[in-house]
């Protein structure tokens, strides 16, 4: 890799340009342009932001310059569901889910626990490793849920730490009903009561957005509907755990009610799939959860098909996908879901930015991640490759080159 001075402010906007080059495939994974592959192209950077692309030839000088050296290039990966703040450990879970026991949401109760024991600091370092884990596997944004703690001091504590080390944080309270005292089961509607009030206004200030697990052994409809509405009203955005067990009802209350979301899908009727394809609601697939649980990998396919908005997370989470390695989920998506690799990525970058509403500059004056335009943030993820197919080509390799995050090369 060289580095060579340029022309300072070259490029437009503050602070030091940076033009990178020797780009053999560039991705910009941007659904409003036509070219959306780039051969022999070149990126300047400044201020954070992108600030010019194209062809090599026709790049104008920078400050600094970084030649790849053919390498490809694409947005980073934007990781819009994941459960990061957790303690223990589920791999005995794992290996017998793995020997033919099924998978049931009951599990989250045993990461509550270990969670509920872990001092701060503990927990903080954890998050920390598993963002710096995500990082390195080229993933640039990244959201991250509470629900592990499940009482009104632990789920606030949990959305405090997540706050200090991810992108955007979600109040997931409503991830199971956690047991009484004595072990017994406990009651869902109080629980419901409590995640509607305390519990909701002890965590507010630290989220972003509200998500609730529609399920059978979680959350009723008509349950996940007034957790819902009481977020909303509190200004939370909304998402929905919905359809994977079975058709649980968690797609069709997500579009009615407007979430941003519906993640899962494994089990959509026709039904479904028009819902979805009429709305804004974005469908999420995590096909390592898929793998993980041995369920049926979510109807990707049928679902661009149909005309949604698809979006493909790591659901990175310590019962039932332990990784959180994007790059994985498309080969996945690629190999096995029946997507080819421009739906794959575009569905793991802008379709990430999209659930989050982040795929335009917000009025706020926040950047757009997740495409390659200029204007957007900064976030690129290089390829020790010549081109983005290598990901399911050689599935499983560390493909992961170097990392920009915000204009600021982070790897």
């Amino acid at each position: 890799m060289e580095v060579a001075p340029g022309q300072a402010g070259a490029a437009g906007g503050g602070g030091a340009s940076e033009l990178i080059t020797g780009i053999g495939e560039l991705r910009t994974c941007d659904p409003l342009e036509e070219g959306r592959v780039l051969r022999d192209a070149a990126v300047v950077i400044e201020g954070g932001r992108i600030a010019w692309l194209g062809a090599a030839a026709s790049a104008p000088d920078a400050d600094t310059c970084t030649d790849l050296g053919g390498r490809a290039v694409l947005p980073g990966w934007v990781d819009s569901h994941s459960h990061l703040v957790f303690a223990g450990d589920r791999s005995a879970e794992f290996e017998a889910r793995m020997a033919g026991q099924a998978y049931v949401a009951g599990g989250i109760s045993v990461t509550m626990d270990a969670t509920r024991a872990a001092s701060d600091e503990e927990l903080r370092s954890l998050v920390r490793q598993r963002v710096d884990e995500a990082v390195a596997g080229g993933t640039t944004y990244l959201e991250t849920k509470t629900g592990y703690g499940l009482d009104v001091d632990q789920e606030a504590r949990a959305a405090r730490i997540a706050a200090e080390s991810v992108d955007e944080v979600t109040y997931l309270g409503a991830h199971l009903v956690p047991p009484a005292s004595d072990g017994s089961p406990g009651d869902a509607e109080a629980y419901v009561d409590l995640v509607c009030g305390p519990m909701l206004e002890a965590v507010a200030p630290h989220a972003q957005w509200a998500d609730v697990f529609c399920e059978t052994g979680a959350f009723t409809v008509e349950q996940s509907a007034r957790v819902l509405e009481a977020c909303r009203d509190a200004g939370l955005g909304l998402r929905v755990h919905g359809n994977q067990l079975g058709e649980s009802g968690g797609v069709m209350l997500a579009v009615e009610i407007g979430a941003a979301s519906v993640d899962h899908c494994n089990h959509l009727s026709d039904a479904d799939l028009e819902a979805l394809a009429a709305s804004e609601t974005v469908a999420t697939v995590l096909p390592a959860c898929d793998l993980s649980t041995r369920a049926p990998l979510a109807p990707a396919r049928q679902l661009l098909d149909a005309g949604a908005t698809l979006a493909i997370a790591s659901n990175c989470n310590p019962g039932t996908s332990y990784t959180s390695s994007v790059s994985f989920c498309v080969a996945t998506a690629v190999l096995q879901m029946g997507l080819s690799i421009d739906e794959a990525v575009t569905a793991a970058t802008w379709g990430g930015a999209r659930a989050l509403r982040r795929e335009t500059t917000d009025p706020d004056g926040s950047l757009a991640v997740g495409s390659l335009r200029v204007g957007h943030r900064a976030d690129l993820h290089v390829l020790d490759a010549p081109a983005a197919i290598h990901l399911a080509y050689r599935p499983g390799m560390p493909l992961t080159h170097a990392v920009w995050r915000a204009g600021t090369r982070v790897r």
